[in-house]
């Protein structure tokens, strides 16, 4: 079954004091009324396999209130491995360590992946295009090291030539260079998204399928230099870009920002050949989010030869009784889960009788 969480220490943690908690290899419930920690427990776990938060939170406002710094550590087990991984908090930074010796934030995922479900995750299909980019982001920078390299150096490219853009008398010289490192990192960073978006797209169509009997769903990749981009090596698409930087200077000059490049993509989801997002009903939008999260899963398993984590924040409340089914489908196929509800009505029976229920008090 490859690499579990077997414990998770909170010291100082958010409104956590000290705290242990055990995990089922199975499913664990989380249940307890709101603002008892139950969520700061799955962020704990998800820094822990992700090496981020889904909050983006400042490391001061990790700390419990009145403590001088914090730490959790999660005590991995499984293939007959004993893995330690901890996040300390103090001084305004993290740091992190794995069996006691430092590692950076983006080494942790290769210990072990995490999927991350929660309520906001509902609105994917229909919010704006940034949540999409980040989703697909945020899963390449745990799914690849050097996904998360290309994806920084770029975004550093693009805010230095914003930076410029937004200066009383830009210098021409510097913004011809500017252009050359945001085509050159904005080209490398495609390629890296579009094999991971083909890859991952592929599942998402066959889980919702299963999911919603005969409706058919595709997925597309919105892109900024237009629709014949599949298929372009790096340099192509180096030159590509330049082209559209130069055509567009004149307008990112004058909004003082660079309108060209995949910081401006987006995905797309067509539901039998029908925009998803502005035709798909509230049932066929959060199908479509919990296809991709299961594909999420799925890719996580081939990447690193073993299941990942599941986190499911809340979001059973939200789900109809279908939808709650085909979680509870999903899961029961051999996936560590933790899941936080203020209901455990929300359970079938024999679902909480195999599981681990944890309870949180006020």
């Amino acid at each position: 079954m490859g690499l579990l969480v077997d414990t998770l220490e909170l010291r100082d943690w958010r409104n956590f004091e000290q705290t242990d908690i055990a995990f089922s290899p199975g499913m664990t419930v989380l249940v307890g009324p709101n603002a008892v920690g139950k969520t700061n427990t799955v962020e704990a776990l998800q820094l822990l396999t992700a090496g981020a938060s889904f909050r983006k939170p400042r490391p001061a406002q990790l700390v419990r209130e009145g403590a001088q710094g914090a730490k959790v550590t999660a005590h991995l087990r499984g293939d007959g491995r004993v893995i330690d991984v901890s996040c300390l908090v103090e001084s305004g930074r993290r740091k992190f360590r794995r069996n006691g010796k430092p590692c950076h934030a983006s080494d942790v995922p290769e210990t072990l992946m995490s999927v991350l479900f929660n309520p906001d995750d509902l609105a994917f299909v229909k919010r704006g295009a940034s949540q999409r980019r980040e989703e697909l982001d945020s899963f390449g920078r745990q799914a690849n090291r050097g996904f998360a390299k290309v994806l920084a150096a770029y975004q550093r490219a693009v805010e230095q030539r914003n930076r410029l853009l937004k200066e009383d008398v830009p210098s021409l010289a510097l913004l011809d260079a500017w252009d050359a490192s945001v085509a050159v990192g904005g080209a490398t960073l495609l390629l890296a998204r579009l094999r991971l978006f083909e890859r991952l797209v592929a599942k998402v169509g066959e889980v919702y399928a299963q999911i919603c009997g005969g409706e058919r769903l595709s997925c597309g990749y919105e892109c900024t230099l237009g629709d014949d981009v599949a298929g372009m090596g790096r340099d192509e698409l180096t030159a590509r870009y330049l082209q559209r930087l130069g055509e567009s200077r004149t307008h990112d000059l004058r909004r003082q920002q660079t309108t060209v490049g995949p910081h401006r993509d987006d995905v797309t989801f067509l539901l039998d050949g029908r925009d998803a997002r502005n035709y798909g009903s509230q049932g066929q939008q959060r199908s479509i989010v919990l296809a991709w999260k299961m594909a999420e899963v799925q890719m996580s398993a081939e990447i690193l030869g073993e299941q990942p984590l599941l986190l499911l924040d809340d979001v059973m409340s939200e789900l109809d009784e279908r939808r709650r089914a085909a979680v509870v489908s999903f899961v029961q196929g051999g996936i560590q889960t933790v899941v936080t509800t203020t209901n455990l009505g929300y359970f079938p029976p024999q679902l909480l009788e195999a599981s681990k229920v944890v309870s949180f008090d006020v």
